[in-house]
């Protein structure tokens, strides 16, 4: 695609500073940009990229506008370029990636008593069972499936391979990438003898607007009650939430996060990659888990939380842990004994 500089500008809402009658014909990085490439610079450390940069057109903020300019590189000044780099980037996938053909692939199966708005597209050897319900602009990939009662909200994407299982809804805009599974049997096993005897899990998954879930993540239906992701909501590639969680609106999660059964997530929080949360925890509005950290008790206070502990034999390691609770007080007592002991 070739597009002009005053168009992008004008679509970002920026105040443009050089020609606007430049070319662009590529977003890419500052290092490897060339005179038909837009970047971007975020972080101020990296602002000595710009000295050598051959990039046409670099969205910065006020601070860095200067330099660029006085080189003839144009720019596009903005309050948040990492903001404007995320929406130029849609703006460009828009009018750059083929449109979904609407209507249904004849390889596709779909059951009597589905029900289609007629802008919905279904790719080759995908399957809506009966009674599901698809909004307007839903796209739903090749070999995905969307099962008997499921509700899809209007413009999300099933993309190809991906789940919804029966009973679960996704709202508006979401999209749901390849791999995933939205309502997969929750983990439930009754001992009995010495076996393992099954629960049906009877309840669903409920999902709100605007939800990214990633590749090959597994969200569970609920034991009786809905499993709960809010609106704004994004889950990487891998991430496991378990039965009957909620994940309040706008929470975040990178990959390999696990959520176990019943835990009940804030609003606003993040988890780094590979975090654990424990079943029937509680965690507040605006929290954020460090990567590799495990949540072993509720949290009630926002903040930034982080903690990885070795792996011992349990009673062993309650010992320690209740040790190393104590340690700062214990360094206290142990510096006023050495300062009474000192000559």
């Amino acid at each position: 695609m070739a597009v002009r500089l005053a168009d992008i500008a004008a679509a970002l809402g920026g105040e443009l500073r050089g020609d606007g009658e430049r070319v662009i014909e590529r977003i890419g990085p500052l290092e490897a940009a060339t005179p038909h490439t837009i970047s971007f610079l975020a972080q101020p450390r990296l602002k000595p990229l710009l000295d050598s940069t051959n990039a046409g057109a670099v969205i910065v903020r006020e601070d860095a506008c200067a330099p660029l300019v006085a080189r003839g590189v144009a720019a596009i000044v903005v309050p948040d370029p990492y903001l404007a780099f995320a929406r130029l980037t849609r703006w460009w996938a828009a009018r750059t990636r083929p449109a979904a053909q609407v209507g249904v692939h004849p390889t596709a199966y779909v059951a009597p008593g589905a029900r289609l708005h007629d802008t919905v597209s279904v790719g080759p050897f995908a399957v809506v069972e009966a009674n599901a319900v698809l909004a307007e602009h839903v796209v739903v990939g090749a070999h995905a499936v969307v099962g008997e009662g499921a509700d899809v909200g209007a413009g999300t994407q099933l993309r190809p391979r991906s789940t919804l299982a029966q009973g679960c809804r996704v709202g508006a805009r979401g999209i749901i990438h390849s791999g995933a599974v939205i309502g997969s049997d929750g983990f439930g096993f009754a001992p009995h003898q010495g076996r393992w005897e099954k629960i049906e899990q009877l309840g669903g998954v409920w999902i709100g607007d605007d939800v990214e879930i990633g590749a090959n993540t597994c969200v569970d239906r609920g034991a009786l009650d809905d499993t709960v992701i809010e609106d704004g909501v994004k889950l990487d590639n891998l991430i496991q939430i378990a039965h009957n969680v909620h994940i309040g609106a706008h929470t975040a999660m990178a990959g390999c996060v696990g959520v176990a059964g019943s835990a009940k997530i804030g609003k606003h929080c993040t988890f780094g990659g590979a975090a654990m949360i424990l079943g029937h925890l509680q965690i507040a509005d605006h929290v954020h888990i460090s990567a590799a950290s495990v949540v072993m008790s509720s949290i009630l206070k926002p903040g930034q939380y982080s903690g990885v502990f070795p792996i011992d034999e349990n009673a062993n390691w309650e010992k320690n842990a209740a040790t190393l609770r104590q340690l700062h007080t214990l360094r206290a007592r142990l510096r006023t004994l050495e300062k009474k002991s000192s000559p």
